[in-house]
Order: structure tokens, then sequence, then C-alpha cells
């Protein structure tokens, strides 16, 4: 990875240490509701994982560990990697309240093999972890790296096309002002974060677009076979001020939907020898949301 991008990954750092507590706190977050047995994995990606019942799982930026503690409940033995000290140490104290068995990581996912050599049954990521890492190539290395020989990698997350629209108010409408084939950090500086809008003294944050293309590459590449890939057009967080919410929980853009897919999942595994090479299929694709668990 290039100094430079380091340098921006250790501003975004900075940034999210500062939103830890603010997130801890803030309604979008609803720690209490989690504290009284909320699950907050979406019905779809726990359809598509499947049971994760004694497996080990590890779950690659987890921020303060909700999802990671979700999949616990769940039956999975955790373990989560941030690279905010502040977060890991606001999901350990969440763990111990819940009761729960887990195991938090502080590290950068690029220098992960370092603090962690264990192999787990399955990796897993998303929801707003893809457009904080600037080399996809090195990400699914250190991915396949993580995975036992036949162990499965899950991701669900917003898509990269989504990204090319802005979401900041006041918009109003769909205007494309990202591109999607952009190779360059794109430099953001703003009071709050996308859960909360409270003053902060770190107001400056880079992120990535990856398309889907160059992330399928990177995957392929590094020794993972895809065996689905799944685009939806709706999404598991309010996107746009002009989108309604189904009864499932997932937001739509109504008038418009279908117009530009909003999120995607992928589900790889790392081949074992003597495997049989599998295609890429996707005949449990939906263009609906599926009902929940």
């Amino acid at each position: 990875m290039r100094a430079s991008d380091r340098r921006r990954m250790s501003v975004n750092r900075r940034k999210w240490d500062e939103s830890v507590p603010l997130h801890v706190a803030a309604p979008a977050y609803d720690v209490p509701s989690f504290l009284r047995g909320r699950s907050t994995l979406q019905p779809l990606e726990i359809r598509e994982m499947g049971s994760v019942r004694e497996k080990s799982l590890l779950h690659l930026q987890c921020h303060f560990g909700l999802d990671t503690l979700s999949w616990a409940r769940r039956g999975a033995r955790v373990t989560g990697v941030d690279f905010s000290l502040a977060a890991v140490q606001a999901a350990r104290r969440l763990a111990r309240e819940v009761g729960l068995r887990a195991r938090f990581i502080q590290s950068n996912v690029y220098d992960l093999p370092r603090a962690l050599e264990e192999r787990f049954d399955i990796v897993y990521t998303g929801k707003g972890a893809m457009c904080w890492l600037p080399d996809v190539d090195r990400w699914a290395e250190i991915v396949t790296t993580c995975l036992k020989p036949g162990g499965r990698f899950y991701l669900l997350e917003d898509h990269p096309f989504a990204e090319v629209f802005p979401n900041d108010p006041p918009i109003t409408k769909l205007e494309p002002k990202i591109p999607y084939f952009g190779t360059r950090a794109s430099r953001e500086e703003y009071d709050g974060t996308y859960a909360t809008r409270t003053k902060m003294k770190h107001k400056v944050s880079y992120s990535w677009m990856h398309p889907v293309a160059e992330t399928l590459s990177a995957l392929t590449r590094n020794g993972l076979e895809v065996a689905s890939v799944r685009e939806y057009p709706f999404s598991y967080w309010h996107r746009y001020p002009f989108m309604k919410q189904d009864a499932h929980g997932y937001w739509h853009l109504t008038r418009q939907q279908g117009l530009i897919p909003l999120m995607w999942s992928v589900m790889a595994r790392r081949t074992a020898p003597g495997d049989a090479p599998q295609s890429i299929t996707d005949k449990e694709a939906r263009h609906r949301p599926p009902s929940r668990s």
C-alpha cells in the first residue's frame, strides 16, 4: 500500500476513534434494544450465510461489534477486528455486558497477519466497510489468508454504483457526481458522521470507489472461488431522503424502484485440495426483500 494511502487511513482512524462514543449513543445504532436482544443482522445475510453454529467467524472492520456479537448470538465463535482502539474497547465492554464470548483485536486490515495467525471457517465483512479500503487486491489476499481451506467468505455491501450519487442534504433527486471508475481517494470534510451530525474535532475523511469487477477480480485472483453474486434494488439504510421503508425494514426508491442497484452480496470459498471447480450461480437471487428469519 502506498505511503499516501496509509496517511489517509490514519486520518480516517482519528475520525473513527472520535466517532465511537457518538455512535454508541446514537439512535441510529440503538444500543439499548441490542442489549435487550435485538439482532443487527439483515434477514437476507442470515439466509445467505446459512447456519454459523459452532463455526469460527472473523469479522473484518467490525466497528464496535454489534454485528459481530449478533453472529455470536447465532452460535458462531466470533473474532472482530477494527483499526480503532476506541471501537475495540467499546466492543469488549458490550460483549461483557450481554454475556457473550467474543474476541476483539485492534488492527488495520492490511496488518492483520502480524496480529492474528488463526484460520477461520468464515470471514465476514461489509455494510459500509469497503469504501474505507484503498487497496482491494491486498484486502482480498488477507481474506484468503484468514480462511481455512474450504472456508467461506461473505460480503453484504452498499452497491458501488449507488456511491456515484451523493446523499448529502439537501439532495432532492439522484444526480451523479462521483466517477464509478475513479481511482483517486475522495476527500470529505464535515462535522459528524453518517449516524450523527455532532460537532467534531476531526472532520476530514477519505474514501475509495471499488467497482464490482475490481472486487470480484481481486477475490478470484487471490484464490477464492465465487459461488454467488447478487444485486438488490433496496438498501439496508436510509441512503436518500426520498426513500420509503417497507415492512421488512428495507429502504426503496419507490417511484424509481429498480433504477439503480443499492446493495450487493458475494459468497465465495477458499478451495480445498481436490475440489472440483464450480461456476458462479445466482439461482436464489430475488428482487424483493426476504422475510425475516
